[in-house]
């Protein structure tokens, strides 16, 4: 199963996707041409900053959110970027998890 990838059970999995321009960005879910889950963030300066995440109610409880937090830690990680995360929901997860605090700005 690539990264970028989230198999939430047996049958059903999930492509993180990514789109980004010079001065912004966002990791994203679809179905069926709907974005069902994402997490928006801005860039300057080698730093990114986390501003939003939102999950559909169907996908919540089932680590949706979590997995879009460490797909833009890794992101940050392979460009050298640092994360200052200013969702409330981010910053929670980023802060939990010792194993991210590197890239924190």
């Amino acid at each position: 199963m690539a990264f970028g990838q989230i198999k939430l059970s047996k049958s059903f999995q999930m492509d993180i996707q990514h789109k980004a321009d010079r001065s912004s960005g966002m990791f994203f879910i679809e179905e069926k041409g709907e974005t069902i889950a994402e997490i928006v963030y801005s860039q300057t300066d080698g730093q990114m900053i986390i501003e939003h995440t939102e999950v559909d109610p169907v996908l919540r409880g089932k680590n949706v959110g979590y997995y879009l937090v460490s797909r833009t830690v890794e992101y940050a990680r392979e460009n050298k970027y640092t994360i200052k995360p200013v969702c409330v929901y981010a910053k929670a997860v980023i802060e939990k998890h010792r194993d991210m605090h590197d890239v924190l700005a």
